[in-house]
C-alpha cells in the first residue's frame, strides 16, 4: 500500500459507522444475495480454522525472507510450488515475479479472482519478534535492511490458505477462481514501469477465462482485530508523484545578493503548495492532499546551491480534484519561482487511480463479511488517503476491496504501531477471519441468484 504511514482514518468514525452497518446491513435482502448452503459454510470454516497454524508459519516464513518490489523471486517460487501441489493451473513468473493459479471447478459459472500482494519495504525492523527480518538490500544507493512493513506476508498466507481450502471443496463450487499473487504493489522507480497490478493487467490475467468480479482485502494495524472494514464507492486515493526542479544562481553563503538562492524559493514552493488544499479546492466537494517529503539542495553550509529539487505525492478521489490539483501545482511553483528570479521545472507522474468499490458490488457481498465476522465485527469507514494498485484491477471489472483489522483489542490504540515504519507488528489472531472472508465472498459470488 502506497504511504509512509497508515491512515488514522477510522478511529474517530469507528463506533458511528459500527451503528450504520448495522442499520444497513438490516435492510439488505441477505438471503437472495448471500447463497453458499449452511452446510458448505460450517465445513468451509471449520477447515479455515484448522488451517491457522499453517498460515502463521507460512506468515513467518514470508515475514523472515522477504523480498523488494519486481525482486519477489525466491517468494513467486515457493508459492508457484505450492499451488501446484494443489493440482492447479499454474503460471509463473507473471508480471516479472508474480504467480497466477486457476482452479477450474468444470461447472457452468463465473469466474472469480482473489488477490494478494507480495513485496516488501525498504525498512529495517526494531521490533523484537522471534522471527524478525534481517535481509539487507541495496535501495536507492544505500544499503537497508528489508520489512514486511505492510503486511504483505500475511495476504500471501491467507491466499496460499484459501486456495488450499476452496481446492479441496472443487466438486461442490461451480465457475471457476483465479489467485492473483501480486508483485511491486508498493510502486518501481520510473525507469520499472508499468508493474505490479498495472502490468498484470496488460500481460491478460483477468482474461482466458475472463475475470466477472475481483476481490482483495488488506490488513490494518489501527482497526481491531478481526474487524471487516469497508465502503462502497471510493475507498481509497489516488496517488500521483511530483518533482519540482528549481532552478536559481549559485553564491558563496556570505553574499547571498549575488545569488538566485533555490533553497529559499524551493522553501517558498512548499509553503505555497499547501494553500493548493487549505485555500483553493472545494474539500467539502472533494479530499485532497499534497505532500513534499523530499528535500535536496547543496552539498556545503557556507555554499548557495544553483538547484533544489523537491519531491512529494499528490492523493485525490476523483478525476476534476486530480486535474484542478495538478494544474495549481503547475501554476503555484512556476509563479513563485519566477517572482523571485528564478524557474520552476515540474514533472508530475500518474501512478495509481483512485480504489474504487463496485456499488452494486459491495451491495451483494457486504453480507459476506457478517457472516465471516459477526455483524458486530463489520463496520462501514470514511475513505482514505493512501493508495493501493488494486485499482487498476477494478478499471477493468468490477471489484471489492476491504480491510483486515489486526492490532490486538487489549492493546492501547495510541501507541499500536502503524505500517511502513520500523515497529510495524499485527496480531496473528485475525488471520482466519480473512481467510474465511475471502472464501465465502467467492463462495458466495459463485451461487448468488441473477
Amino acid at each position: 500500500m502506497r504511504g509512509a504511514s497508515f491512515f488514522y482514518l477510522s478511529l474517530k468514525y469507528f463506533s458511528k459507522m459500527k451503528k450504520i452497518l448495522t442499520t444497513l446491513i438490516g435492510f439488505l435482502p441477505i438471503m437472495a444475495l448471500a447463497q453458499t448452503s449452511p452446510a458448505l459454510q460450517k465445513k468451509l470454516e471449520q477447515q479455515a480454522a484448522a488451517m491457522e497454524p499453517r498460515v502463521i508459519e507460512w506468515r513467518r516464513y514470508f515475514h523472515q525472507n522477504p523480498e523488494l518490489s519486481n525482486q519477489e523471486f525466491k517468494t513467486g517460487a515457493f508459492i508457484a510450488e505450492f499451488l501446484k501441489g494443489l493440482g492447479l493451473e499454474v503460471k509463473y513468473p507473471v508480471a516479472k515475479t508474480g504467480v497466477v493459479a486457476l482452479l477450474n471447478t468444470g461447472k457452468p459459472g463465473p469466474v472469480v479472482a482473489l488477490r494478494a500482494d507480495m513485496d516488501a519495504l525498504p525498512v529495517t525492523e526494531r521490533n523484537s519478534l522471534p522471527f524478525v527480518s534481517k535481509v539487507k538490500a541495496t535501495y536507492g544507493g544505500q544499503e537497508t535492511g528489508v520489512m514486511h512493513a505492510c503486511g504483505h506476508d500475511s495476504h500471501m498466507s491467507m491466499l496460499m490458505a484459501v486456495a488450499e481450502i476452496l481446492s479441496k471443496n472443487k466438486a461442490e463450487l461451480r465457475g471457476a477462481v483465479k489467485f492473483i499473487f501480486q508483485p511491486a504493489e508498493e510502486g518501481v522507480s520510473p525507469s520499472e514501469a508499468p508493474a505490479g497490478a498495472e502490468l498484470m493487467v496488460k500481460e491478460g490475467v483477468l482474461e482466458n477465462p475472463k475475470v466477472e468480479a475481483i476481490f482483495g482485502l488488506h490488513i490494518q494495524s489501527l482497526l481491531p482485530s478481526g474487524t471487516l472494514n469497508y465502503k462502497a464507492g471510493a475507498l481509497m486515493a489516488a496517488v500521483d508523484g511530483v518533482d519540482i526542479k528549481i532552478k536559481g544562481k549559485g553564491a558563496h553563503g556570505a553574499t547571498p545578493w549575488d545569488s538566485v538562492d533555490p533553497v529559499v524559493v524551493a522553501s517558498q514552493v512548499v509553503t505555497g503548495l499547501q494553500t493548493i488544499v487549505s485555500r483553493q479546492t472545494e474539500l467539502t466537494r472533494d479530499a485532497a492532499v499534497i505532500t513534499i517529503g523530499s528535500f535536496h539542495a547543496g552539498i556545503r553550509r557556507n555554499i548557495i546551491p544553483e538547484e533544489a529539487m523537491l519531491q512529494g505525492t499528490i492523493r485525490t478521489f476523483g478525476p476534476d480534484m486530480q486535474k484542478k490539483v495538478h494544474e495549481k501545482i503547475m501554476l503555484t511553483a512556476t509563479k513563485i519561482a519566477e517572482s523571485s528570479g528564478a524557474t520552476a521545472t515540474v514533472d508530475l507522474q500518474i501512478m495509481y487511480p483512485a480504489t474504487i468499490n463496485d456499488d452494486a458490488l459491495t451491495t451483494k457481498m457486504a453480507p459476506s463479511l457478517a457472516k465471516a465476522a459477526g455483524s458486530q465485527n463489520v463496520n462501514v469507514i470514511t475513505p482514505v488517503t493512501m493508495a493501493e494498485d488494486f485499482s487498476f484491477f477494478q478499471q477493468k471489472v468490477p471489484g471489492f476491496f476491504f480491510f483486515l483489522g489486526a492490532y490486538p483489542k487489549e492493546m492501547n490504540l495510541e501507541k499500536q504501531p502503524t505500517h511502513h515504519t520500523a515497529d510495524f507488528m499485527i496480531d496473528e489472531k485475525s488471520f482466519i477471519t480473512g481467510v474465511k472472508a475471502l472464501i465465502l465472498v467467492t463462495t458466495d459470488y459463485m451461487f448468488l441468484k441473477k
